[in-house]
């Protein structure tokens, strides 16, 4: 029997959606009607999860939108992004456990349908070192998990020193959400290991997508844990391969290369590790901008974080997608161009083919 996968799709609140690479198009720009509308077909398409991004300087607030559009679905899980930076823990608790409630039960009303994306993020102006930055993340994971499980908090750390009980409004399961987690760095996978529950990759080749699960599962063991595995990547699926191919180049035909890179460096996490690593990629690949079979980096041109996209027909796809599975990725945050299109096709070329349904933590 097929292995079961979590399938999820991206919304794109942080101005992330064209038809052409850094060409902007005013029906794609970030608003609430077509971010909407992106959760909507997603829903339609079924989608098991949808992935509602953050960033400061970019688009839609996460929070307010989340909220909204909560009321507008009925089956789809949403991952909630959050900036740690920018929340007080016990209102950031509070925050979790009213989306939940707004969003409503599960299927099998055992749960809610809310997932948090947590960031280890700088605020503009702020810049705190990496060690910093995910050693204030691990306190933060640490009190709201202890909030929203119902237990009293006695926390005194090195960024927060707190003694409260938790908020009268809880979840619909009474515990903590899912907090789904990515980073590369020494100090993004010990705050993975030691607090939180899916660790996410940007795409990579296979012998590194191995060599990372290996490492995070021996990192998690030393805490007493176990982690589930996610991976984020965009796709361009099409009926035959030459059109998949043909379809990426589309997408990069009028881009400006001096406009892709301030596309990149906008974004205030565009000199972390994890956007390191997929710049190397890109360098890596050969000159159709393809790392290993399948596997294409040109979207990395212009864009800051995920920089890959697996592009093929839909026997290639699921392929590529089982392979990961094979390496014991649980879930998978996908998303193409124009992302509502896109979703489309792969829910009618690809998703039928998944065994999948939403990842029980």
């Amino acid at each position: 029997m097929a292995q079961q996968c979590e399938v999820a799709w991206f919304s794109a609140l942080c101005d992330d959606d064209y038809e052409f690479l850094g060409v902007p198009d005013p029906r794609l720009q970030s608003s609430w009607e077509h971010c909407r509308n992106i959760v909507l077909q997603a829903e339609k398409g079924g989608f098991d999860n949808i992935l509602l991004p953050s960033g400061y300087q970019l688009g839609l607030d996460t929070t307010a939108f989340a909220a909204a559009v909560a009321t507008q679905v009925r089956r789809i899980k949403l991952l909630w992004a959050t900036r740690i930076g920018e929340d007080w823990p016990p209102q950031l608790a509070r925050r979790i456990a009213t989306l939940d409630r707004i969003l409503g039960p599960n299927g099998a009303n055992t749960g809610g349908r809310l997932n948090v994306n947590i960031i280890s993020s700088d605020m503009p102006g702020e810049t705190l070192s990496g060690k910093a930055r995910y050693a204030r993340a691990t306190e933060v994971v640490k009190i709201v998990r202890i909030l929203l499980d119902g237990g009293s908090l006695d926390h005194q750390g090195e960024f927060y020193q707190l003694k409260l009980d938790p908020p009268r409004i809880t979840t619909i399961s009474g515990k903590c959400p899912a907090f789904y987690f990515g980073g590369l760095s020494e100090d993004a996978r010990e705050c993975a290991a030691e607090g939180c529950d899916v660790y996410l990759m940007w795409p990579d080749t296979m012998d590194k997508v191995r060599e990372t699960i290996d490492d995070m599962q021996q990192r998690a063991a030393r805490f007493g844990r176990k982690l589930r595995f996610g991976y984020r990547v965009h796709v361009v699926v099409r009926e035959t391969e030459e059109e998949a191919r043909s379809a990426a180049d589309r997408l990069l035909s009028k881009l400006d290369d001096e406009i892709g890179r301030a596309i990149r460096e906008k974004s205030l996490d565009a000199k972390n590790v994890g956007v390191q690593r997929q710049a190397e990629l890109r360098s890596a690949a050969g000159g159709d901008g393809f790392i290993e079979d399948n596997l294409w980096t040109g979207i990395g041109r212009a864009r800051s974080g995920c920089g890959a996209a697996i592009v093929g027909d839909p026997d290639q796809v699921l392929a590529k997608l089982r392979a990961y599975q094979a390496q014991g990725i649980e879930a998978f945050i996908l998303s193409g161009y124009p992302h509502a299109a896109e979703a489309d096709l792969f829910s009618r070329h690809v998703l039928p083919h998944l065994q999948h349904g939403p990842l029980d933590i």
